[in-house]
């Protein structure tokens, strides 16, 4: 099984992603680790990514679950249907959760958040991309970090 924690800058895919990972024994990857150095540069300035920005970035994590040979954690903000699409390949059991939460909370932690490229500026931008899900399960980010995750072991008869 690959688990894709997925949504907008600031939902807590990164956390959740690890907490969940360690529960379930397996790896955990930060899909922000796979970005170009000209995307994060992008990302700093508060430049909103493309599609075509995003395509290598796209094939690199589609890569990596083709190639994973067990169970992983994946945190990607997964956008678009297209991305799902994409990243969601045939015989691999990918599951895609989606952590959603309201623009004023998310701004909040973005705001709070120290040392990453992605900042609240690009939060808009997101907004405007995300287009959400309706094959993931869909939790949302008032719940603690503990709590998602239970309810992520307890859907999929993992805890």
């Amino acid at each position: 099984m690959i688990f894709i924690i997925m949504g907008v800058s600031g939902a807590g895919k990164t956390t959740v992603g690890k907490m969940l990972s360690q529960k379930l024994s397996c790896v955990f990857y930060d899909s922000d680790q796979f970005h170009s150095k000209e995307n994060i540069k992008k990302m700093r300035r508060g430049i909103p990514l493309t599609n075509s920005d995003r395509k290598p970035w796209l094939k690199t994590i589609r890569n990596l679950i083709e190639k994973h040979p067990g169970q992983a954690v994946i945190a990607c903000s997964a956008l678009k249907k297209s991305y799902r699409d994409f990243l969601n390949i045939s015989g691999k059991n990918v599951n895609f959760i989606y952590l959603k939460g309201n623009q004023n909370i998310l701004k909040k932690r973005l705001g709070d958040r120290k040392g990453h490229y992605a900042g609240a500026d690009l939060l808009d931008s997101q907004l405007q991309a995300l287009e959400e899900p309706q094959q993931a399960l869909t939790l949302d980010i008032n719940d603690t970090p503990e709590v998602i995750v239970e309810k992520i072991l307890r859907e999929y008869n993992l805890g």
